[in-house]
């Protein structure tokens, strides 16, 4: 079978116009003289573009052409190829796709041919942003700053170190324990720098750091790059993968470590509006290993995340295949309060869209309130999609986006190109102007006026609570149930007070108290007037005296280096440090679970009282346990909401009616008092946020770091593999790999790994944060010798199928009903055993049985991650049998050769009195077909249909061919 379909007359070139005194040609679609093209949302004509262009008779024929034409009748119900622009990946999920097609160059030796063949034939970028962790912090409790030994239990550093030899510490910047000779304050290395406390007066004086080996203070003050130092050490291996990548594979581009998120990296640097090719000029479209791809809708450029499985054949060629989805338009109208953000904005929509029950449906916005919205306003709303459960939330662009893009270092020319080619094919268009406004499968009308601000948890971020409602909210929380939003703490427990020592002085904690005070990158830090909001906030609070206490764990994680540069320019930088928000690197960190454990006496004394501690963060994600285990309650809030509850120490708070602190004098300071005007903040934007800015960050891309530059990669067509490595190992997807397609095998006889209920969510399925101590991977790890400081985190050995597959199902969160509390056990039904999920699974494996499991309603919500379907796999899980799924996740349970079986509406485990402990068989026959019903019968002599869903022919021919990488690796013998 041929990689590319054979050449031949494109049926679509009488459509071809051109620009520039024919310089550069495009499809016209305006040619095709249809009066359905002008009524068909503008996301929708993204699609048909690339459908038109991209027609070649064999992945996309003319009939896909017609079918997208015909969108209105056609939604929901006719699949279509499309073929983006360009690939994103970040490490944690582009690791194991460059592994992957790595392997796949192996496969493809193996058989003779040349393994060069096997490179991206879509341009691919990968972006090193998520392996930050938080080393180091400005605060002079030692505990506090300990580094995460990888034990994600919240044990001291100290602890740790007691209990056994260590490895010894790597060399690095000229001392044995990785600290600048003369930093550590430990007598071997140099005399301790003076102490300094936090928020402690008007001067800005700087909190020393920790050396992470011998828990000292470190006076360096450069908490950034001891924090990116520690961060290419650790992650050596897959960065020396990485550049290898860059060098052996054609058409794939490494962003090093330190120079951004990788949704803040699309905005500012890898984002083109329209791409020139071949002479020929088309939208600039993406898909991403990452749900957040999203973000990039903000700007009028289509993209979405999509597994990592699905982004390897987009790479090599292969179109993404989708239902023509639904297009929801989302009309706003009214004027935005001046007190509220552009968080309180994301979040109002949020809700409402959630509500209104848009999984997998396309928004798109229109209306006259849109112009309202900045660029970073736009974005900022698109980033938030996952949480609504939307494929996409697309902002077409108009005059503010060309502005935008105008202060983003973009040429005159290319701006007066690409406003020339959107008008051209009506992808341009005014909001003001509602004779343009398309039809829409249905339409919400959401008013900017009514949305006041909020904060959204504490478990979920779909659970919106107004600000002026939080302290009678928290309240509710403590006296609820537990469940997503209760904690029942009995009314005599309520109002427990601990007191404890934290730098020679005397705290104490209660319910609601603050512990983790976050600003990280992703979401907020995108937009320039949140941040600026905040760091005003945090001007004015240290000038009215107002500290934060210094047990609180406070990091400031940008989005990029654009971030810190305008926050420094605009002044704010040293107040945040003031407060104790320092710039402690550019990733995800707290987000994603990256965070050290809590000062000791703040565990001791939240255990002690079985206390409801919280965390704030202004980011996208706070599952519960996620942030730190003893961290019951987080919220979601807006940048300058972290630093206000950070400034009351408690979530239980009346702002209007409590202050935050009083002043040397004894004067109350309201939240009022110190919040920044609407306009104060704009004619800050204006002033620091221009384009040097931006051309500051172009030039730090481009450059790299030295670090980077100094790693050595090897130089040959196929990786050497380190048979020794624990981050990077060739996997074992194309073992057995044929030329010919085998029949489909029937599952005989199959035991049930897990029996799980609902919202079973990616974090369950596949973590990516500590690895626990005594958890299955830190046993195979240890087993290589390393040591609990060594470990790092499973998103950083998403390379390691070994460790993956033990990391599979390992959540302390994961409830499965074998087993009745959470933590990541299940039963071994022949012997009856309790056993880690991994080793059940391994000796199932021995004794040759099949496995499946069974699950409850929305099954795999949550990150893309291909881990999620592949670490199953591995396991040995032949099918997941469940009452919904993800979409996503459906497509990459296929993608790996797992049949997705959904119970018939009205069914579930539970109705059909399953116990989990019969074994199950399922017939597939050898012609599937998409939605087929299948029959499972059980062991006790019930019988049950099942829908397969498969939604496309392509699925299933991608099932028989036991994955999608099988699939693309054959297309290659």
């Amino acid at each position: 079978m041929a990689l590319t379909p054979p050449v031949k007359e494109h049926p679509y070139s009488h459509l071809i116009d051109t620009l520039q005194d024919g310089k550069i040609q495009f499809f016209n679609l305006q040619k095709l003289s249809d009066p359905r093209y002008d009524k068909l949302p503008l996301s929708i004509r993204v699609l048909l573009e690339a459908v038109v262009r991209n027609c070649d008779g064999f992945f996309t024929k003319e009939e896909d052409v017609q079918n997208v034409l015909d969108w209105q009748q056609q939604q929901s119900k006719a699949e279509v190829p499309f073929s983006p622009a360009r690939v994103l990946l970040q490490d944690f999920t582009g690791i194991p796709a460059m592994v992957d097609l790595a392997a796949m160059r192996d496969a493809v030796a193996k058989h003779g041919m040349d393994p060069s063949l096997v490179n991206p034939k879509c341009p691919t970028d990968l972006i090193v942003d998520h392996s930050l962790q938080i080393d180091y912090s400005k605060c002079h409790s030692a505990i506090q700053n300990a580094p995460n030994p990888g034990a994600g239990d919240g044990q001291s550093q100290s602890q740790g170190q007691s209990q056994g030899p260590s490895r010894p510490a790597p060399s690095w910047r000229g001392s044995q324990c990785g600290v600048q000779r003369g930093s550590c304050s430990k007598s071997s290395c140099s005399d301790p720098p003076p102490a300094a406390g936090r928020g402690s007066g008007q001067q800005i004086e700087n909190t020393p750091l920790l050396c992470p080996f011998h828990l000292q203070p470190v006076s360096d003050t450069e908490t950034t790059l001891k924090n990116q130092e520690m961060e290419l050490i650790r992650n050596k291996e897959r960065l020396q993968f990485f550049k290898w990548c860059s060098k052996a594979f054609k058409n794939v581009n490494v962003v090093p470590p330190d120079v951004g998120a990788v949704h803040q990296v699309n905005l500012e640097y890898l984002c083109r509006v329209v791409q020139v090719s071949d002479g020929f000029i088309y939208p600039d479209s993406v898909v991403g290993t990452d749900s957040h791809t999203t973000m990039i809708n903000g700007l009028g450029i289509l993209g979405w995340g999509v597994g990592g499985i699905e982004s390897e054949a987009v790479m090599l060629g292969q179109p993404v295949s989708l239902t023509l989805p639904e297009v929801v338009g989302c009309k706003l109208v009214g004027s935005i309060n001046p007190l509220t953000t552009s968080i309180d904005v994301v979040l109002g929509i949020t809700k409402h869209l959630r509500q209104a029950g848009i999984s997998g449906k396309f928004v798109e916005f229109f209306g006259a309130g849109v112009s309202q919205l900045s660029a970073p306003d736009r974005t900022t709303i698109a980033n938030m999609c996952p949480e609504y459960n939307a494929t996409v939330s697309f902002f077409p662009i108009d005059q503010v986006t060309l502005k935008h893009f105008r202060n983003t270092n973009f040429t005159q020319e290319k701006l007066e190109l690409m406003e020339s080619y959107l008008k051209a094919v009506k992808l341009f268009r005014s909001y003001e102007d509602a004779s343009e406004d398309p039809e829409y499968s249905e339409v919400i009308e959401i008013n900017l006026s009514a949305i006041v601000p909020c904060v959204s948890g504490p478990k979920r971020s779909q659970d919106r609570v107004a600000v002026s409602s939080m302290k009678e909210d928290f309240q509710s929380c403590l006296d609820e149930k537990v469940g997503f939003k209760g904690f029942h703490v009995s009314k005599e427990k309520q109002d427990a007070l601990v007191p404890f020592l934290h730098g020679g002085q005397e705290y104490k904690l209660a319910h609601g108290s603050l512990v983790i005070a976050a600003v990280i990158s992703c979401t907020n830090n995108c937009n320039p007037s949140v941040m600026l909001t905040a760091g005003l906030l945090a001007k004015k609070a240290v000038e009215a005296g107002l500290v934060v206490k210094p047990y609180i764990r406070t990091s400031l994680a940008p989005g990029s280096g654009m971030v810190t540069h305008y926050l420094s320019t605009s002044g704010v930088l040293p107040y945040f440090s003031q407060l104790g928000f320092e710039v402690i690197g550019y990733g995800c960190a707290t987000c994603v679970g990256n965070t050290a454990p809590l000062p000791e006496a703040v565990v001791d004394a939240i255990k002690q009282g079985d206390l409801v501690a919280c965390g704030v963060l202004s980011g996208n994600r706070h599952f519960e346990g996620r942030l730190c285990d003893c961290v019951r309650a987080n919220y979601l809030a807006s940048p300058p909401l972290v630093v206000a509850y950070a400034l009351a120490g408690k979530v239980g708070i009346d702002f209007e009616k409590e202050p935050l602190g009083e002043t040397s004098e004894g004067k109350q300071v309201f939240l009022r008092d110190i919040w920044p005007s609407r306009e104060e903040v704009q004619q800050t934007e204006e002033d620091t946020v221009i384009s040097s800015v931006f051309k500051d960050l172009r030039e730090r891309m481009e450059k790299g770091s030295t670090l980077w530059s100094n790693i050595e990669c090897p130089d040959s067509v196929v990786f050497p593999w380190d048979h020794k490595s624990t981050y990077i190992r060739s996997p074992s997807f194309f073992s057995k790999l044929g030329k010919d397609v085998p029949p489909p095998q029937s599952i005989e006889n199959a035991h049930v790994l897990l029996f799980l209920g609902n919202k079973v969510t990616t974090d369950h399925i596949s973590p990516a944060g500590s690895i626990a101590r005594v958890s299955a991977a830190a046993k195979y790890l240890q087993s290589k010798r390393l040591t609990p400081r060594e470990f790092n985190s499973y998103g950083a050995r998403r390379g390691n199928d070994a460790v993956m597959t033990r990391g599979t199902f390992a959540s302390i969160k994961l409830l499965n009903r074998f087993i009745g509390k959470p933590g990541p056990k299940t039963l071994h039904i022949p012997s009856g055993q309790m056993l880690d999920v991994f080793e059940a699974a391994d000796r199932y494996h021995r004794d040759g049985v099949p496995l499946i499991i069974l699950a409850g309603k929305d099954y795999g919500s949550g990150n893309s991650r291909d881990w999620v379907a592949k670490g199953p796999y591995l396991l040995g899980v032949r099918a997941v049998i469940a009452e919904s799924f993800e979409k996503l996740h459906v497509k990459q349970l296929v993608g790996v050769g797992i049949v997705p079986l959904q119970f018939l509406p009205g069914d579930s485990a539970d109705s059909l009195e399953l116990s989990g402990k019969e074994r199950f068989s399922v017939t597939l026959p050898e012609s599937l077909s998409p939605r087929q019903q299948l029959t499972v019968k059980t062991s006790q002599g019930k019988s049950f249909l099942v829908t397969a869903l498969f939604d496309t022919e392509m699925d299933v021919i991608f099932f028989q061919h036991g994955g999608h990488l099988r699939y693309v690796a054959r297309t290659f013998l």
